[in-house]
C-alpha cells in the first residue's frame, strides 16, 4: 500500500499472465477477489451491484481484446483508492487501441464501445522506457454508499 501526500492510500494487485488460455476467467475470479477484499462485494444496493458487474465485464472486454489482438495479455493491475478502481492490462504488442466506426447491428467489434459506455474513463499508453508494448486502461467509481449505512457500521 502507498500513501500519497492529501492522505489516501492506493491498493495494487498484481497478476502476471502468459497465453490466452482460460486467461479472462483468471482475470474475471482475481478481481472478483480483490473487490470483495476492498467492499465492493456483497454490494450494498442494486446499484452497486451493476457496478460490480460493469468491472467484471470491463475486465473480460479488456482482456479479451488482449487476447484477441495482442497475443495475449502480460500482466492485470488492479489500483484501488478511495472509492475509484482502475484496471490495467498490459500486453506486447505497439498499436493502441481505436475505435472504429462500424454499425451495432453487425457481430463483434463491440469491445470498445462496451469501455466508452461502462468506463468513467479509458485508455492506452505505451509501456515504459526499453519495454514493447502497451498498457490499457479503464476506470470505475463505485457508486455513493447509501446516506443510512457507514462503512464499519454492521448490518441493516
Amino acid at each position: 500500500m502507498a500513501e500519497r501526500a492529501d492522505g489516501h492510500q492506493e491498493q495494487v494487485r498484481r497478476l502476471v499472465l502468459h497465453g490466452t488460455r482460460g486467461v479472462v476467467s483468471r482475470c474475471r475470479d482475481f478481481t472478483a477477489e480483490a473487490l470483495a477484499d476492498w467492499g465492493w462485494i456483497p454490494a450494498e444496493s442494486d446499484e452497486a451491484g451493476e457496478r460490480v458487474e460493469d468491472v467484471l465485464l470491463l475486465v473480460s472486454e479488456v482482456v479479451t481484446n488482449a487476447c484477441l489482438h495482442a497475443g495475449g495479455p502480460e500482466e492485470l493491475v488492479l489500483r484501488h483508492e478511495g472509492d475509484r478502481l482502475r484496471v490495467e492490462v498490459a500486453d506486447s504488442s505497439p498499436e493502441h487501441p481505436r475505435v472504429l466506426a462500424r454499425s451495432p447491428a453487425l457481430p463483434g467489434g463491440h469491445g470498445l464501445m462496451v469501455l466508452e459506455r461502462l468506463a468513467g474513463a479509458w485508455g492506452s499508453e505505451a509501456k515504459g522506457p526499453g519495454s514493447v508494448g502497451k498498457v490499457v486502461w479503464v476506470e470505475v467509481s463505485r457508486p455513493s454508499r447509501p446516506p443510512w449505512r457507514r462503512p464499519g457500521a454492521g448490518p441493516a
